[in-house]
């Protein structure tokens, strides 16, 4: 004989609590991964399996070709390019009751490889590349993570470039930006098509009587005191006073100055250390 010992009323309370928060907090994220594969668009390049329930010579491993279009059994032709999965299922089941093929034809498209919605990531990124946009509403985060985000030697901001409207569409994204609000606007959607670029971060050189002497990434803000810092400072020869700062003008002429510690670096300054005068 199996005793079922009830809960105490507090206990049930409290799991009864636990059980709807935990629903709660699924909830959205089932149904945004519900809409992703809902509003993918089918694309030129893009395979897919359709397939006709009950009806298994009707199914076709096919790809979309470049003008958009599929060819199928008893159908013909039919453009796919643009449409969503489920609008492109009512289609085709559309075309065989119209053609009196069957009667209640329940059609299934499974995406097998993504080929047309593409994005490219160019520039000083850890892996650059192209990269399918195999669900949709992809940001601009979530593709420099696929691309494993800017090299040492990458700039903090993307350019991104594509079409909008039909109409050309190009934006600079401040990376650090994107995380340092809880929701960014810049942190747009990606189509199909778009090219991010990772530009090369701003330099600075310092050579003569320093440290470490070479070229270095300009951090926001930095001043001149903290280039010399990373140069590891002046040897036992230099001295942190007799600066030289070589900077071009708008015009590209090189202009040298005595720069003072708090002045900002430019991207291309060169910082000479000099030698102590004693």
């Amino acid at each position: 004989m199996n005793l079922i010992l009830p809960l105490p009323r507090r206990t049930a309370v409290w799991l009864a609590f636990f059980i709807v928060t935990m629903f709660s907090a699924l909830l959205p994220r089932m149904a945004a991964a519900q809409q992703q594969s809902i509003d993918y668009r089918l694309s030129v390049g893009d395979s897919i399996r359709v397939q006709v329930f009950q009806s298994p010579d009707l199914t076709v491993e096919t790809r979309i070709s470049d003008n958009g279009a599929i060819s199928y059994p008893l159908i013909g032709t039919v453009e796919l390019a643009g449409l969503s999965i489920a609008d492109a299922e009512r289609k085709i089941a559309q075309a065989l009751r119209t053609g009196n093929f069957l009667v209640r034809p329940q059609v299934n498209i499974v995406l097998l490889q993504v080929r047309g919605n593409q994005v490219a990531v160019l520039g000083h990124a850890s892996r650059p590349g192209r990269f399918p946009l195999d669900t949709a509403n992809i940001r601009v985060t979530e593709v420099l993570a696929m691309a494993g985000g800017a090299t040492a030697t990458g700039a903090d901001y993307v350019i991104l470039t594509g079409t909008r409207d039909g109409r050309p569409y190009r934006k600079t994204i401040d990376i650090t930006a994107l995380f340092m609000v809880e929701s960014s606007e810049n942190d747009v959607a990606i189509a199909g098509g778009d090219v991010l670029y990772v530009p090369r971060a701003p330099m600075f050189y310092i050579y003569g009587e320093a440290q470490r002497p070479g070229a270095y990434r300009i951090e926001r803000g930095m001043t001149v005191m903290q280039a010399l810092a990373t140069g590891g400072g002046p040897t036992t020869r230099g001295s942190e006073t007799r600066l030289r700062l070589h900077r071009r003008d708008a015009a590209g002429v090189v202009q040298q100055t005595t720069p003072q510690f708090s002045d900002a670096l430019q991207p291309d300054d060169v910082i000479y250390v000099r030698e102590s005068l004693f």
